[in-house]
């Protein structure tokens, strides 16, 4: 029986989905992409006969339909999300609903935007006696999000932070930033389509990021990045010092 496969369709460069979420665009004979969070040249790896679906017109149901009628005619269906559907990407209602029908799936992960956005810079988010941990979050806004799990509240721990689906309200993200323990001069950059062709990035600090984005003309499809991990200051771990190798070559 055939099957409906979510593949995480990578930050945005054609050549950054997996080598298996590439073979399945081969072998697909219905594709339904995220509209424009997809980069549309994946869709070239699809064979010619395929049928391509684009979700950002459709509602639930008429997604889970259409994959219903994929299936129902023998075609191997891709769900194409944009970057990792593991992060954002809607995935649990889709299956909820695909569970209620029997529909079969697979799921093939993807490169996510946090980390073509790290890449863009070149900068590694886990620094050594800077941060050794990455807070992924996002701004309330149509989906809300719990009080707990607030953008001041995770402030406080000033540790290396990615924020999601909040561009166009970057003022607001700076303000609960510094009210919550983050100092102005924490360096900050946003990232627009990271990896795409059309990328941009703007960086500086809490004190001037969002006039930047603004002169930038940046209003969706970025991720703001905050924390020290930024900053030109460079530590260095232990891991590759000669005495660090022996002693855990030792541990071992």
């Amino acid at each position: 029986m055939t099957q409906v496969h979510f593949v995480g369709a990578g930050p945005g460069a054609t050549d950054l989905i997996t080598l298996k979420g590439y073979r399945l665009l081969q072998e697909a004979g219905m594709v339904i992409y995220a509209g424009s969070l997809v980069n549309p040249e994946l869709l070239t790896y699809c064979q010619k006969e395929c049928e391509i679906l684009d979700s950002a017109s459709m509602t639930l149901k008429e997604i889970i339909d259409a994959m219903d009628r994929g299936i129902k005619s023998g075609k191997e269906v891709v769900r194409l999300q944009t970057g990792d559907f593991s992060i954002y990407g809607s995935i649990r209602e889709q299956i909820e609903e695909m569970n209620k029908r029997d529909i079969p799936f697979t799921c093939t992960p993807g490169v996510s935007s946090f980390l073509g956005a790290a890449s863009s810079l070149g900068a590694e988010y886990t620094v050594p006696e800077v941060s050794q941990s990455v807070i992924i979050t996002r701004m309330a806004g149509r989906t809300p999000v719990p009080e707990r799990e607030s953008i001041r509240s995770y402030a406080q721990h000033r540790t290396s932070m990615v924020i999601f689906l909040s561009v166009q309200s970057v003022d607001q993200v700076v303000d609960e930033l510094v009210a919550g323990g983050y100092p102005e001069t924490t360096p900050a950059a946003v990232i627009y389509k990271a990896t795409w062709p059309e990328e941009k990035k703007v960086v500086g600090t809490l004190v001037d990021i969002a006039e930047k984005v603004t002169e930038a003309e940046i209003t969706k499809t970025a991720l703001i990045m905050v924390g020290d991990f930024l900053g030109e200051e460079f530590y260095y771990s232990k891991l590759y010092a000669a005495e660090f190798q022996h002693e855990y070559r030792d541990a071992k």
